[in-house]
């Protein structure tokens, strides 16, 4: 799986001075650097270093002020990493290549020097606010089938921990997710049922979520007073 590169990776990233996140609008790995606006650093990962791996870069690469690919290093020392032609391809797109030995260590093939595409400012802006506005790095990146743990779902789990005890209004949760009543009225997952004018209880589907993801905020990550909800973060999974 992808992900057992992710730890090695973030590791990396992080000695470096970046702070790191995994699976931010779809990409595997997003890191902000110190700076207003930051720097945005995109990471894709792959158990081997393939033409798919360059062309999810490519994609991601509008987004991003760094573009990097990591992959293991092949056993037999036969993979591409070592193909002449595929580091010559990486250069030219201006990609960074990272290999991940099995004992974790990190080692720079190729550094992203070269000029990017244009940006898209929209697409950048969408990462760095999902990045600052998740509490704690809960996903792990590269993985793929399961819901991811975005800003919308952590604050729609807030509200639900918070009416697991009896039904509450809207402006009883405010202090912890200002923008509450678009999560509760929204009902995104189905997790809320509005049992009166103005007050809200939680459905079974909320109480599962809770025991589904016990551990998914500590309680020093849930002030949300200055993480609006967006409707670019609502996730399309349950």
């Amino acid at each position: 799986m992808e992900t057992t590169l992710y730890l090695p990776i973030k590791r990396f990233l992080e000695a470096a001075g970046y702070e790191v996140k995994g699976e931010i609008g779809g990409c595997d790995i997003v890191a902000l650097g110190d700076g207003e606006p930051p720097l945005v650093v995109i990471c894709e990962l792959k158990l081997t270093f393939t033409l798919e791996l360059v062309l999810q870069a490519v994609d991601r690469a509008n987004a991003g002020d760094e573009i990097w690919l990591a992959a293991r290093v092949s056993k037999k020392g036969r993979g591409r990493e070592g193909d002449r032609r595929f580091r010559d391809l990486c250069r030219r797109l201006g990609f960074g290549m990272l290999a991940v030995s099995d004992s974790g260590i990190v080692d720079v093939l190729i550094s992203p020097d070269s000029a990017l595409p244009r940006k898209n400012n929209r697409k950048r802006s969408r990462l760095i606010s999902e990045h600052r506005r998740r509490k704690g790095d809960t996903t792990l990146g590269g993985g793929n089938r399961v819901p991811i743990m975005t800003a919308y779902r952590q604050q729609a789990l807030a509200c639900a921990a918070a009416l697991q005890n009896g039904p509450l209004r809207p402006r009883d949760l405010r202090p912890l997710v200002p923008e509450v009543a678009k999560i509760l009225q929204g009902n995104v997952y189905g997790w809320f049922e509005r049992i009166d004018r103005g007050i809200y209880g939680l459905t079974e589907p909320g109480l599962e979520a809770l025991r589904r993801w016990p551990t998914a905020l500590s309680p020093a990550e849930t002030d949300f007073t200055t993480a609006p909800v967006s409707a670019d973060s609502v996730p399309g999974d349950g």
